[in-house]
């Protein structure tokens, strides 16, 4: 690996201190009693709709299922957080049993550099090739043990159609660093401290509950529009 890449994507963004100040410390409770798939109570509550709605103008979002759908999950979540793993299992386990359920995933890399890396990798991914690429990435690199880094993720992407150096490149933008810092901003303004967590419809969920627990609450979201009825 030559110098540059050992820099590659050099990372963390100040990651504590993305907070706009708007909304950055919600109070997760139990705001609806919901439960996951272990029986343990599951942390949520109820966002602000005026900063839950900005989530679909951010740039760089990795989109899956019908833009007309009823229901939208936004996944934010990071690289090498162990629980992600499980998750990401899970949300590609949804995405095919629910066709009409559209998921996005949302950048959270708050664990390391590492992370940031190869969340910038995956946003450059996304800007050159698309949604589906990206998704793929995802379920990739999320699907394979040990540490995900810069290097890592461009190996990976390097394998879905475009040079890896073209995507190194794209990653080191001002794009896709704005792009990030949106991403982690927005995470911040909801509260989101734990990865994975999420956002269905208002309502805000932390950690990762299980797929037949996120299942539930997305019905719910469908009949009532809150994640328990």
């Amino acid at each position: 690996m030559n110098p540059d890449r050992r820099t590659l994507l050099a990372a963390a963004l100040g990651m504590a201190a993305l907070g706009s100040g708007r909304a950055a410390a919600q109070s997760y409770g139990q705001r609806f009693a919901v439960t996951g798939d272990d029986g343990h109570a599951v942390a949520n509550t109820t966002l602000p709709g005026e900063i839950t709605g900005e989530i679909a103008g951010l740039r760089g979002v990795t989109y899956v299922g019908p833009r007309d759908s009823t229901a939208t999950l936004y996944e934010f979540f990071d690289f090498n957080c162990p629980y992600c793993r499980k998750a990401a299992a899970d949300v590609i386990a949804l995405a095919g049993a629910d066709p009409s359920l559209r998921i996005g995933l949302v950048q959270n890399p708050i664990l390391s550099a590492q992370s940031a890396q190869a969340a910038k990798v995956a946003l450059a991914v996304q800007r050159k090739l698309g949604s589906a690429a990206a998704w793929s990435l995802y379920g990739d690199l999320l699907g394979r043990p040990g540490r995900i880094d810069g290097p890592a993720a461009l190996a990976a992407a390097g394998r879905l159609g475009a040079s890896a150096s073209e995507i190194e490149t794209i990653a080191d933008s001002d794009e896709v660093r704005e792009a990030l810092k949106s991403h982690m901003r927005m995470a911040a303004d909801l509260g989101l401290y734990a990865t994975p967590s999420y956002v269905l419809g208002n309502g805000g969920i932390l950690g990762h509950p299980g797929v037949k627990a996120l299942a539930g609450m997305i019905a719910a979201t469908r009949r009532c529009d809150r994640l328990a009825c």
